[in-house]
């Protein structure tokens, strides 16, 4: 990889060229924005990178129709990337051009949300758990149960994402159902305004749950993996739990907007996004599991993404989350809505 992406860069310079500027659309703080990523690919390359950030999957799309050209890779979580694909708001990705492709699972490569008549339109790079974290101080012991959300001992200090399908997802898990077919949507919805007096207040981003849990305000909150493990490094007294009803499982995946004007570029981006050596590196500081099995092995054996995620008696709890449709998406979204506003 290092090799690849320094003879670019020579190739760049004895040009003559200008460095192109490329633009990354990803939730802030995940990986693509670390200073010191986007340096070395900026080194090695003579690409400068620069960010733009959606607290939501629907905005992320939004922007994807609404500023062609704007973007050069987008994070595309797997569940959402068949939307991608069949409004042609991402290319096909020629994956042979991947040094780095090659240490990823056939399990994760071939995965039918990335991949469309024979094209891949997303590079697998993370995946994780949706699940929730406690504030250790408030805890005598580790909860085992989703239902410790619902305990009316941390009444007014839970927090659960402002998210409709989050929400009927978590309902589907209390209440024993199929995340993925949620045959008695009342029972999950019931169960929800059940939890509702419990909460604080709702997240909608990594650094509002942070704040949140640095002034001491929450005792439990839903949360992502990678996300616990980064709150974690930053010094605060966090815990992410895996319970005995299990956890949603999510995979994300970088793509090119079909609108890119520098794919080029951006596919040297995306090759240094999936490279063993970053992603170690970025675990050091708290990053969801890697989706390349060759960067997941050279992790120490009591990391987290290789001690915890990497046991078969987890991994047996994990629901994967497939595509939603846009009627069951509306759905959920008039549900939630209904359920916010009758408290």
């Amino acid at each position: 990889m290092k090799t690849l992406l320094l003879t670019s860069a020579v190739a760049l310079a004895a040009s003559g060229a200008v460095a192109d500027e490329i633009r990354v659309l990803n939730w802030q703080g995940y990986g693509t924005d670390l200073d010191w990523a986007v340096d070395a690919f900026a080194e090695a390359t003579g690409h400068t990178v620069v960010h733009e950030y959606f607290n939501s999957e629907q905005e992320m799309l939004t922007k994807l129709r609404t500023n062609p050209g704007a973007y050069d890779v987008v994070m595309i979580n797997a569940a959402f990337t068949p939307q991608a694909i069949s409004e042609e708001l991402i290319s096909p990705i020629d994956t042979a051009t991947l040094e780095n492709f090659a240490g990823i699972p056939a399990s994760f490569a071939e995965d039918p949300k990335l991949n469309a008549d024979g094209q891949t339109y997303g590079v697998p790079w993370t995946w994780g758990l949706t699940s929730f974290a406690i504030n250790t101080e408030a805890w005598d012991d580790t909860p085992t149960s989703i239902l410790a959300l619902w305990d009316e001992a941390h009444a007014g200090r839970v927090s659960i994402r402002d998210d409709a399908v989050e929400a009927m997802q978590l309902g589907a898990l209390a209440t024993g159902q199929d995340i993925n077919d949620i045959r008695d949507l009342d029972a999950a919805a019931a169960k929800i305004a059940e939890l509702l007096p419990n909460l604080r207040t709702f997240w909608s981003s990594e650094n509002d749950w942070n704040q949140f849990m640095a002034a001491g305000e929450l005792d439990a909150a839903t949360y992502w993996s990678g996300s616990a493990s980064r709150s974690a490094a930053l010094g605060l007294p966090v815990q992410f739990v895996i319970p005995e009803e299990g956890a949603v499982g999510w995979l994300d995946g970088l793509s090119i907007p079909a609108t890119s004007e520098h794919k080029d570029a951006a596919l040297q981006f995306i090759d240094h996004m999936i490279d063993p050596d970053f992603y170690v590196k970025w675990d050091a500081e708290g990053a969801p599991a890697s989706a390349n099995a060759e960067a997941a092995d050279a992790l120490p054996d009591d990391a987290f993404n290789k001690a915890v995620l990497g046991d078969p008696e987890v991994a047996a709890r994990v629901h994967f989350q497939a595509p939603i449709d846009d009627e069951t998406r509306e759905k959920y979204l008039e549900v939630w809505q209904g359920l916010k506003a009758s408290q």
